[in-house]
């Protein structure tokens, strides 16, 4: 088991973003849902300038067909039976058309006035009882398609792309009141108290990187190279935040419970579609090799892709987690202060 820090760094006051609308829509809560799960659910800004939205977590499967070393699985497939295809070992749902394209369906769904991303299911709650009143819960949000970014911000250096991503933010609960809030970041992320972050009344408030969706606690400039820790300076690798449209994850959402001891899910609303959080699959593309011409040009060839791996989906995020943070061989630290 991992330790967990605390620790106390910072870079003094911060500017709060513009004010949050007071017009939210209130989810209809499901049956059975802790209130407090939805009480504290993070309210998310998007880039203002991000093409890619979140989206439908459906329309994934439909405008994509399941793959293995580049060969079709013939066969129909959508959240109720997604998890059919683990039988062919490790599969990509592949977009039907060619990405460089840039098809409409991969930008996704902007947020309305009230922060929703109507007719589109574009997140799944999912709550984990640790026993003892330890209840955590993750906020998984989706979007069809992950903008790596500029290495060094040379425009012709783009790495890092690849359809389909899930991030995801996770907030440790102890009787009924929030400890620790999760940002996921590429490779790894960040913990902090949610005592240090900025809220909208008891809801914490995240910052989704133009592109990548990287979770941040604070909007501005986040040089991220060195694992567990993001500077606000202009480097190597850079994500970028501010105050764009508002995303109100939850009134978009499936809601779901996972036990750990039998590993299942169940879901809180009988119509909500199950199968697919068994899906073990990639939720995009298999990374294209050198030799493809979508690759051609790419000078990070043998190093880093310009298209790499579609990610895999919420059941590999560590949902039975011990600490607030994955167990990656990084160490825990829970910041009690706002960083980049």
């Amino acid at each position: 088991m991992l330790t967990t820090w605390i620790i106390f760094f910072g870079y003094g006051s911060l500017a709060l973003g513009t004010p949050i609308p007071p017009t939210l829509q209130s989810p209809l809560r499901p049956a059975s849902v802790p209130s407090y799960v939805l009480d504290y659910a993070p309210l998310v800004y998007l880039h203002s300038e991000d093409p890619y939205r979140p989206a439908d977590i459906g329309s994934q499967v439909q405008n994509t067909r399941p793959e293995v070393d580049y060969t079709f699985i013939p066969g129909q497939y959508d959240l109720n039976n997604l998890d059919q295809l683990n039988l062919f070992g490790e599969l990509y749902l592949t977009s039907k058309v060619d990405i460089i394209t840039n098809p409409g369906w991969l930008k996704g769904v902007t947020p309305n006035s009230c922060g929703t991303t109507e007719s589109a299911v574009t997140c799944a709650v999912i709550t984990t009882d640790h026993g003892n009143g330890l209840v955590d819960a993750f906020y998984m949000y989706f979007y069809a398609y992950n903008w790596g970014g500029l290495v060094a911000q040379i425009s012709s250096w783009n790495v890092g792309n690849h359809v389909g991503d899930w991030e995801h933010n996770m907030i440790r609960f102890q009787n009924g009141v929030p400890i620790a809030v999760w940002f996921s970041q590429h490779n790894n992320g960040q913990a902090f108290d949610y005592k240090a972050l900025q809220k909208c009344g008891d809801r914490p408030i995240v910052y989704s990187a133009n592109g990548s969706h990287a979770n941040y606690a604070i909007s501005g400039e986040h040089e991220h190279t060195i694992p567990n820790l993001n500077l606000p300076i202009n480097g190597i690798l850079m994500d970028f935040t501010d105050d764009g449209p508002l995303w109100d994850p939850i009134t978009s959402a499936y809601f779901y419970s996972f036990d750990i001891s039998t590993s299942t899910f169940t879901e809180y609303n009988s119509s909500y579609p199950t199968a697919w959080l068994n899906f073990l699959g990639h939720w995009g593309d298999k990374q294209y090799p050198d030799s493809d011409p979508r690759e051609a040009s790419n000078i990070f060839a043998g190093i880093e892709a310009r298209y790499s791996d579609g990610p895999t989906g919420p059941i590999d995020k560590q949902l039975h987690r011990a600490n607030v943070c994955p167990d990656n061989g990084n160490p825990c630290l829970i910041r009690e202060t706002l960083t980049a």
